[in-house]
């Protein structure tokens, strides 16, 4: 895969006994796990390309079925691993909206200039995905809800927020 990978979720445990994968995706309504669609698995000190050969919704998670891998001993070697796809296969977007990876990095300030620190990773809850965001004394989990995120500015990689009250503290 030669262009850029987007993280898809992480390998989280076996499912019995012919190689399938428990999958925790990052967005639960994906569609990229398609029969034949081209991943990537990568942990430290390893990566392996591999083909879909089955994929099934297993309650918030996927079960997953990768060509090459027939038994539990080598899909117990992938189990920790991120699972990434190339960013040609992710769904096509309305004008005005984002994938959550693509605001990594970014500096986000408050509506009054304020600096809040930097995207450094996004979590996937029940409830909804939360940045989280390094500040220069702290770590702020900030929810991804538009009551909250004001602005997004890919040219400049800033995102805006007006965080209510107490929000920063906690």
């Amino acid at each position: 895969m030669a262009e850029p990978l987007v993280p898809l979720g992480e390998i989280v445990s076996t499912h019995g006994l012919d190689g399938w994968l428990k999958f925790n995706p990052f967005n639960p309504d994906t569609t990229a796990l398609s029969l034949g669609a081209q991943v990537v698995l990568e942990s430290p000190g390893r990566q392996a390309s591999f083909a879909i050969e089955g994929s099934k919704r297993h309650k918030r998670q996927f079960l997953v079925k990768l060509r090459d891998v027939n038994d539990i001993d080598e899909a117990k070697r992938w189990v920790g691993s991120t699972l990434f796809v190339g960013e040609e296969t992710l769904d096509a977007l309305e004008p005005g909206q984002y994938y959550h990876y693509q605001v990594v990095g970014f500096e986000v300030v408050q509506t009054n200039g304020e600096s809040v620190g930097k995207i450094t990773a996004i979590m996937s809850t029940p409830s909804g995905e939360i940045y989280v965001v390094q500040g220069a004394a702290k770590e702020h989990l900030i929810p991804a809800v538009k009551e909250i995120v004001e602005e997004v500015d890919f040219t400049a990689g800033k995102m805006v927020i007006n965080p209510p009250p107490g929000l920063l503290d906690l």
